[in-house]
């Protein structure tokens, strides 16, 4: 199984990553850790997004592209894996299509997990985090949604979309998520 999980800051995407995980028994890839890891291993790699990231600028599709091919490329994930964080934009999906067409493993689902900006705002404001101030948060909804909203238009038209409504009990939430999932299984 080869999934994408999207979802807003707060939607919920780390509770469900876990549940998908232990569930499905595939590789929870999260690209932020794994360009963290890179640039901790000095890896030629992680040592060019380490002078993007030291420069104040974002790493390139580019290099996160390469970063993704490498970790889905790793022994641990050919049984599968869940994608999280990855992809943010649509070229990062269209780079994505690309690798695993090479790779004969396409995306099964994109799974989205669907909660309203106000639902979201009192979760974050609930973490009490010193970053989730009420302004930030917002301004994060706002990159969330002008980068994701072609996304889901994107893999919409391919039919990999699954929207999954991500409000109540995490198990409700995760009895939605596994009733999508499970027929690809």
């Amino acid at each position: 199984m080869r999934i994408v999980l999207l979802g807003a800051p707060g939607s919920g995407k780390g509770t469900q990553g876990e549940k998908i995980v232990a569930k499905y028994g595939v590789t929870h890839i999260s690209t932020g850790e794994v360009l963290r890891a890179e640039v901790e291993a000095g890896s030629d790699l992680g040592r060019q997004a380490k002078a993007i990231m030291d420069a104040g600028e974002l790493v390139s599709d580019e290099i996160i592209l390469a970063i993704a091919k490498t970790r889905i490329m790793a022994a641990d994930a050919g049984r599968g894996f869940m994608l999280d964080g990855f992809p943010r934009t649509l070229a990062q999906a269209e780079g994505l299509d690309a690798i695993l067409a090479e790779l004969g493993q396409p995306l099964d689902a994109v799974v989205l997990l669907e909660v309203d900006n106000d639902e979201v705002l009192s979760r974050l404001l609930a973490r009490k985090r010193a970053d989730d101030n009420e302004e930030t948060i917002r301004k994060r909804l706002e990159v969330y949604q002008a980068q994701t909203a072609p996304l889901v238009d994107y893999y919409r038209a391919q039919g990999k979309l699954r929207p999954v409504p991500g409000v109540g009990d995490p198990d409700q939430i995760f009895a939605r998520v596994s009733g999508i999932l499970d027929p690809a299984a």
